[in-house]
């Protein structure tokens, strides 16, 4: 009387998620230069996973996104047009990874140094993708640890710039983020909080975790993320981190470098990068101090 449905097997899931993956390429053709770059098969299959495999939903997003890479042309960001506002290490890359590997980028809202919205964007924006540009082989996204010491309404971004950024983040970078670590956020920022979290689709609000310093499962959580060898003790781990503008940099010229490489891009080594000439800098990246994953 009762059928009972039959049930998907991972191998017919698989086939038929690849046979979407060749069937957007093909809707998307004929792409070319940078386009056909950012659209490898591991792209493609992002924005059909941001969007549950919903191909028209998927085909939308991606294009939506090729037309802002043509316009906004962030592979064409260098260190030296938002080194200013890094100068206070409000946001930079680590030189750790978490415990699967991957980049973490750090943030420190309370050393906001700057009032322009599109700085902060464009500053994000850059170091978003030298973030994927220094991912390990194979992985795909990367860790966000968020520390709130000295934050304030004083230092926050507005909430237009908050809402951008995130809008950014979500359509333009879309299963990029594997967990966003709010550590010990006042409770000033909840007032904050109730109004950004609007502008965070269920995918990501799923990523976020706020972490406690006093809170024995917050700290647990953190341990299943980070090795505490490698966490700043800003975090709750054993490490100390100082944020060094200069040598951060020469990092950051370098990496430059590559990007330009990466993306077949001549756009003139001599460029100056924040005093550093791009003449005088290797391809391969220097660390701040020794990685470990």
């Amino acid at each position: 009387m009762f059928r009972k449905r039959p049930q998907n097997h991972p191998e017919t899931d698989t086939a038929e998620r690849e046979a979407k993956v060749r069937q957007l390429r093909d809707a998307l053709e004929p792409l070319s230069g940078r386009s056909s770059k950012f659209c490898t098969d591991a792209c493609i299959r992002r924005y059909l996973e941001a969007r549950n495999w919903n191909f028209d939903k998927a085909q939308k997003m991606l294009e939506e996104t090729l037309k802002w890479r043509s316009t906004y042309k962030p592979e064409e960001i260098r260190w030296h047009e938002v080194a200013h506002e890094g100068e206070t290490g409000k946001v930079s890359r680590a030189n750790f990874h978490d415990r699967k590997g991957r980049s973490v980028l750090i943030m420190r809202p309370g050393k906001q140094n700057t009032t322009s919205p599109e700085g902060n964007i464009r500053h994000l924006v850059y170091l978003m993708e030298n973030a994927i540009l220094n991912l390990p082989e194979g992985q795909e996204q990367m860790s966000w640890l968020i520390d709130f010491s000295d934050w304030s309404f004083n230092t926050n971004v507005p909430i237009k710039t908050a809402r951008d950024i995130i809008y950014i983040l979500q359509n333009h970078y879309p299963e990029r983020l594997a967990i966003v670590v709010l550590y010990n956020p006042p409770r000033l920022f909840g007032a904050f909080w109730k109004v950004v979290k609007y502008f965070v689709d269920q995918k990501t609000f799923q990523k976020i975790n706020f972490v406690y310093p006093k809170n024995k499962d917050s700290l647990e959580l953190m341990k299943t993320f980070f090795d505490s060898e490698n966490l700043p003790n800003e975090f709750g781990g054993n490490a100390t981190l100082k944020y060094d503008h200069e040598e951060f940099s020469r990092l950051m010229a370098q990496d430059d470098v590559k990007t330009a490489k990466f993306w077949e891009l001549d756009d003139g080594v001599s460029h100056e990068t924040n005093g550093f000439s791009k003449l005088n800098v290797n391809i391969e990246p220097m660390s701040l101090a020794p990685s470990a994953s």
